[in-house]
């Protein structure tokens, strides 16, 4: 199973940008984390981080071609703007889990609307970097069903 983690804007700032919403663990920390849980979940973890929304949509559309099996996504605060990365998500025709380190609907109110939640098969917020690792075994679970 080869599974894909994908990190939005600002997020290469993970543990340096506001400790109090985002923790301490850097993006090269969490992505260790993540590969050895893909590891021990039977799967291979690529990981992805872009500021830029067309960086971020080339590699979802890549996912389709490239033996990509599902995503796990933190689209960050293109999740609230990004029309682009939900037909990129549609494109690809992968099962894509939404993730969040901080529980946005504690935030602000225009955080409160994702524009990609209704293409995922589920969303995971607000439990820092477990959000991803949880994410990352829902989506190996819903991955390894047998198939209807």
């Amino acid at each position: 199973m080869k599974l894909l983690v994908l990190h939005g804007p600002n997020l290469n700032l993970l543990g340096r940008r506001e400790p109090h919403l985002y923790g301490s663990l850097t993006l090269a920390e969490l992505d260790a984390d993540l590969v050895a849980l893909g590891a021990s979940l039977g799967a291979t973890i690529e990981t992805f981080q872009s500021n830029s929304e067309g960086n971020l949509v080339d590699r979802i559309q890549q996912t389709r071609d490239d033996g990509t099996d599902g995503l796990v996504i933190n689209a960050a605060a293109y999740t609230h703007t990004s029309i682009a990365i939900r037909d990129a998500l549609t494109f690809c025709e992968r099962p894509a889990v939404e993730v969040h380190l901080s529980n946005v609907y504690k935030r602000e109110p225009f955080r409160h609307t994702s524009l990609i939640a209704d293409i995922c098969i589920g969303q995971i917020t607000g439990l820092g970097p477990d959000s991803y690792r949880l994410g990352l075994r829902a989506l190996s679970s819903h991955l390894s069903r047998p198939k209807k």
